[in-house]
């Protein structure tokens, strides 16, 4: 199994699309046997997607992901655990133990909905959470 996280100073990014870095871990046996970090190379978001598969990683985990990313990661056949927040590393553990909290329906939606243009109800930041925030700066406007 290879696991890959997007990164940033030991943190999971919190866009898929805009990472720099991925920090990909070697898993056999439910143990981490490698660890590296690797440099996206400049490509971004659906392109990811088979950079990712390249590694033959097989499952990412990541914070805000838009919708064409999420699809490309399908196709290409790579588990997606979106929505997670803080350490790497921590991050990685959880999955292994069954103890990851990540969100599903996690998107990442502001492309063009800056200014403003609130559609569907959210602030277009990392889809909403469960107490009606956006989760994005505290407040979307009076949503």
């Amino acid at each position: 199994m290879k696991v890959a996280v997007t990164y940033e100073n030991g943190q999971v990014f919190q866009h898929f699309g805009h990472t720099e870095q991925f920090k990909i871990y070697t898993i056999e046996d439910g143990k981490i046997l490698a660890q590296e970090i690797t440099d996206t190379k400049g490509k971004g978001h659906g392109a990811l997607a088979g950079f990712l598969k390249s590694l033959s990683v097989d499952t990412l985990i990541c914070g805000g992901i838009g919708g064409g990313a999420k699809t490309a990661l399908a196709e290409v056949g790579i588990s997606l655990y979106g929505g997670v927040q803080g350490n790497a590393d921590e991050a990685v553990q959880s999955l292994l133990s069954g103890s990851l909290s990540y969100n599903p329906d996690v998107t990442c939606s502001h492309h063009g909905e800056h200014h403003g243009e609130h559609h569907s109800g959210s602030c277009g930041h990392h889809g909403e959470h469960e107490d009606g925030s956006c989760g994005h700066h505290g407040s979307c406007g009076g949503h």
